[in-house]
C-alpha cells in the first residue's frame, strides 16, 4: 500500500523545524501520541492510540530515523503492532520553503499490513490513513502559525492576512475548536538532542497514520461482519 500527501504551512521552513524541535509543540500536534522513549541512536518506541467511531485501539511501534537533513528532509522506518493486525512503512517527509514566508510539507509511505487487516480494501487502509496523517499536519499547522502570532513573531517575506493550511493530497476538512492533548513526555536518555527530538515527533505522526489504518481496517471489518 502506498500513500503519499501533502499541505502548506503558514510558516518558512526554518521556523517548521524549530517548531518541530519543541517537544510540547509536538504533544499537542500528534493524535493520540501516549508514551515515546528512546532506545538507540535514532531509535524510539512508543504508543499511540487511534479509533474510527466507538472503536479504539493502543498499538506500539519501534521506528528508526535515517537521511536526516534538517529542516529539509528525512526517512523513517516504523513497525506496528496491535490487536487488529501490524503495520512495517517506509516514510519519506520533505520540507520545501516556498519564499513568501510558508512551507509545503510532504510525504510518501509505503505500508505492508498483516493479520486481520491483510484482507481489507486498499481503499479504505489508505482513506483513514490519510485522514490521521491530515488530522497531524493540520494540528502542527497550528503550533507554526497561530503559536507564532502569541508569541509576536510575524513570518519572513508573507503579506497579507494569514491564510488557513492549505491541504493538497491528503485533504482534511478542520474541525471544531478542540482542547490541546498533553504534551508528549520527553525522552529519558541524557543529553537533550534536539534532532532527536525532532525526529521521534515527526515519526510518530506518520505512526499515528499507520495506526488509523489498522483501527480503521478493523471497524471496517467489523461493520461488515
Amino acid at each position: 500500500m502506498k500513500i503519499t500527501g501533502s499541505a502548506t504551512l503558514q510558516a518558512p521552513a526554518q521556523r517548521v523545524w524549530d517548531r518541530m524541535l519543541d517537544p510540547q509543540a509536538l504533544g499537542r500536534a500528534i493524535p493520540g501520541c501516549e508514551h515515546l522513549e528512546r532506545t538507540g541512536p535514532n531509535e524510539y518506541r512508543g504508543t499511540v492510540t487511534a479509533g474510527v467511531g466507538s472503536i479504539k485501539g493502543s498499538f506500539q511501534g519501534d521506528v528508526r530515523l535515517g537521511d536526516l537533513r534538517p529542516a529539509e528532509s528525512l526517512t523513517m522506518h516504523a513497525q506496528g503492532a496491535g490487536a487488529p493486525g501490524t503495520v512495517n512503512a517506509e516514510i519519506g517527509v520533505r520540507l520545501k520553503d516556498l519564499g513568501d514566508g510558508r512551507t509545503e510539507l510532504s510525504y510518501d509511505a509505503e505500508a505492508v499490513v498483516g493479520g486481520m487487516v491483510g484482507g481489507v480494501g486498499q481503499r479504505m487502509l489508505s482513506g483513514v490513513a490519510r485522514k490521521m496523517a491530515g488530522e497531524f499536519l493540520g494540528r502542527l499547522d497550528e503550533e507554526v502559525s497561530t503559536r507564532a502570532e502569541l508569541s509576536g513573531a510575524v513570518p519572513e517575506q508573507a503579506e497579507g492576512p494569514t491564510a488557513p493550511a492549505e491541504p493538497q493530497a491528503s485533504t482534511v476538512a478542520p474541525g471544531p475548536p478542540r482542547p490541546h492533548a498533553p504534551a508528549a513526555p520527553a525522552p529519558a536518555a541524557a543529553g537533550g538532542d534536539g534532532s532527536a527530538v525532532f525526529m521521534r515527533g515527526a515519526l510518530f505522526g506518520a505512526a499515528a497514520a499507520l495506526a488509523g489504518v489498522v483501527v480503521g481496517a478493523w471497524a471496517g471489518r467489523g461493520r461488515r461482519g
